[in-house]
């Protein structure tokens, strides 16, 4: 088993809190019969959650990606992801903890509009 599927399985054990309340919301197909998938990997890299039927992957972000190396980090995975064909959300977790019907009008846009 790759480094990187130990990794995801591990992140699938130990969730954050903003990871919990929003897979609460995506599990069992709960978003209009979509199907999501938490820590999925895309090697090398894991999404927070994956809906592959639309190619989606919505990312949840603390405070330490408000970090320079973090957000350059974060862009040159964006933009792997976006090469491999998926439409990446970021979300920072004071969003979801303040606007959760926001959050998921958001990625349900997001999903109907995908072909």
């Amino acid at each position: 088993m790759t480094t990187t599927i130990l990794f995801a399985r591990n992140l699938r054990n130990d969730p954050t809190e903003a990871e919990r309340i929003l897979w609460n919301h995506l599990q069992d197909k709960k978003l209009s019969g979509y199907r999501f998938r938490r820590q999925h990997p895309i090697p090398p890299y894991i999404g927070d959650f994956c809906c592959l039927e639309k190619k989606l992957i919505v990312e949840l972000d603390g405070n330490q990606h408000g970090q320079d190396g973090q957000k350059n980090y974060d862009q040159h995975r964006d933009d792997f992801l976006i090469n491999k064909g998926f439409v990446v959300l970021r979300f920072w977790n004071h969003e979801l903890f303040n606007n959760m019907d926001g959050v998921l009008n958001s990625i349900l846009n997001q999903l109907e509009n995908i072909p």
